[in-house]
């Protein structure tokens, strides 16, 4: 089974669902049980993830892979190649990457020695429901490594920097009054609107960082109104915020709660940037290994999160690499096939190369 085969596969299951998802961790674990990784099935908080270990030796790999996505129209679950692309929801976050990791875990597993790697494989990287995920559990719990490799898009760069996450939710109230007369009124509707451009405008979104622009912001939710005659009195709007390396999300939730003293904010999820130095030695032994199979591999930051921040808060070194791809979370969300079978031997390599130099107890760890 070729990386494009095993990634329309796990396409092919509505992950967005929590069936899908059961049946696609059932699959994951046998198949990698088939071809000799001994599979843990850990239950973390009412969900179930997957750790699959091959090799042994001094250091700890871990590639880490989601099988969740958000929620796409059922066509985007029926897989299909067109002009070098596979097209289908997850192909690019990041079911393509986790079949090309299960295939090095498959690759490697014979005569791995110097090194153990274990491919965490979790149901809920997706969520952004307040509470834990599964691998904040399992890093809860005691779970560490050496290095951990996410297979986040990168478009076979590595990231050592990530935006940190600010979810805010702004209540806004309005008053009410007949819809033939909204000017006896005040439209809350309108009133959330125009927070959310003066948040748009706030000093903290116009800063930049060095392997960023700006910071992201997005209003993901609205809802206002209880009758289409009335000038609606209240209006709920969930916010997106990712701030940079070097702000704090503290002073961003300030200028956002300054910008309209009477709304009502909170903070529905909180993560904070990921960031690794670039010289890191296993960044280094990861680029090398990416830039035999391509050239322009570099350092590079990301505007989306991911479960590398869970092992950064407790000072294991975790970054984000995956194949070439786009429209993450769009209509038309593809991974390139091409980059698939050379995203596979980058991280087969990187994982030989680590284990012939047997250096765990010589890494340097990453303050948290």
């Amino acid at each position: 089974m070729d990386e494009v085969q095993l990634a329309e596969r796990l396409i092919a299951y509505d992950t967005s669902r929590r069936t899908g998802i059961g049946l696609a961790t059932d699959f994951v674990a046998g198949w990698l049980e088939a071809r000799g990784a001994a599979v843990e099935q850990i239950e973390t908080g009412g969900r179930r993830c997957l750790v699959a270990g091959v090799g042994s030796g001094p250091v700890r790999l871990v590639y880490h892979g989601h099988l969740d996505v958000v929620p796409g129209h059922p066509q985007q679950f029926t897989p299909r190649l067109a002009g070098g692309r596979l097209i289908g929801r997850g192909a690019y976050d990041m079911k393509a990457a986790l079949a090309a990791m299960m295939l090095a875990v498959a690759d490697l597993a014979p005569a791995l020695r110097g090194a153990r790697l274990d491919l965490v494989v979790v149901p809920d990287e997706e969520r952004a429901e307040p509470g834990a995920n599964c691998t904040e559990m399992l890093v809860r719990d005691g779970f560490r490594a050496d290095f951990v490799v996410c297979g986040e898009p990168t478009d076979l760069q590595v990231g050592v920097q990530a935006k940190g996450v600010l979810m805010l939710r702004a209540d806004v109230p309005g008053t009410s009054a007949h819809g033939s007369t909204p000017w006896l009124g005040e439209n809350a509707v309108l009133r959330a609107v125009d927070l959310y451009r003066r948040i748009e405008r706030l000093p903290f979104a116009s800063e930049s960082a060095p392997l960023f622009e700006r910071p992201s912001i997005n209003l993901g939710r609205i809802h206002g109104g209880d009758a289409v005659n009335k000038v609606p009195d209240a209006c709920r709007m969930d916010i997106d915020i990712r701030y940079l390396p070097g702000q704090r999300p503290e002073e961003v939730l300030r200028q956002v709660r300054e910008a309209d003293p009477g709304a009502r904010i909170e903070t529905l999820l909180e993560r904070p940037p990921a960031d690794v130095p670039p010289d890191h030695p296993m960044v280094q032994a990861l680029l090398r290994a990416a830039g035999a199979e391509e050239p322009s591999a570099a350092s590079v930051g990301r505007d989306g999160a991911s479960d590398a921040v869970a092992f950064l808060e407790v000072g294991v070194p975790a970054v984000e690499y995956g194949p070439r791809g786009g429209g993450h979370h769009g209509p038309e969300e593809y991974v390139e096939v091409e980059s698939l079978p050379r995203y596979r031997r980058a991280l087969t390599e990187f994982a030989r190369s680590v284990a012939r130099a047997g250096a765990g107890a010589a890494l340097p760890e990453v303050a948290p």
